[in-house]
């Protein structure tokens, strides 16, 4: 089907609504870990790209003290063994091991001790986790979902994170995926029903504005 018939489709059904802009945003990095971010690591591929312009958006919500949440998923020698069901259908992902290098985060990234570091099971940062409770409490209402993959964690924690309440805006630049090919399909259909697929200078920018009016406040 032609890309302009497509786009017709999706308007005529009602997506593509933009979202909302609150005055309170965070940002979520989603699973840059080396086992995503290194092509040595049989789960990862090179996304030095994405890592580089992900810590501009950290830096960037540094500054004007938007909360900065990092996640990463590990298993266990349980989960492994059986006790996750995920594991029985991507068996691969076994290799993020508890400890081991694989998990630890991408060293580029700026975390700082006071930015929550959640450990996962599942693809989204909400599901058995404590993220959306970390969020209310500091008065979150938009956030800034980055990280890997985009067919898979992403996604997941942006269909979440709408159903939670927020706003979702995802810069563009910083999601990366393991193939161009589910990567695209999933940025249309984040963009199309779940949040906003933008440029990082414009997440930059919002980042900026929402600080300056913090400070006026």
């Amino acid at each position: 089907m032609p890309g302009e018939t497509v786009q017709r489709t999706y308007e005529r059904a009602g997506f593509g609504a933009r979202s909302e802009r609150g005055s309170r945003p965070a940002v979520v990095v989603v699973d840059l870990s080396r086992g995503f971010t290194e092509p040595a690591f049989a789960t990862g591929a090179d996304l030095t790209a994405e890592v580089t312009a992900t810590v501009r958006l950290v830096d960037a919500a540094h500054a004007v003290r938007a909360p900065v949440v990092f996640t990463v998923i590990a298993y266990d020698k349980a989960d492994a063994g059986g006790a996750c069901a995920w594991l029985r259908k991507a068996p691969g992902l076994a290799s993020l091991r508890e400890g081991s290098e694989a998990v630890a985060l991408d060293p580029r990234l700026p975390r700082r001790p006071a930015d929550p570091l959640i450990v996962k099971k599942g693809a989204s940062a909400f599901f058995g986790t404590g993220l959306a409770s970390v969020l209310v409490a500091q008065g979150v209402d938009t956030l800034l979902v980055c990280g890997a993959t985009t067919s898979g964690c992403v996604r997941a924690s942006v269909v979440d994170a709408v159903q939670h309440g927020f706003n979702v805006l995802v810069p563009r630049e910083c999601v990366g995926d393991r193939a161009s090919g589910p990567h695209d399909a999933n940025l249309f259909d984040i963009d199309a029903k779940y949040g906003d697929v933008v440029a990082l200078d414009d997440a930059l920018s919002y980042l900026a504005d929402a600080g300056a009016a913090a400070h006026v406040r």
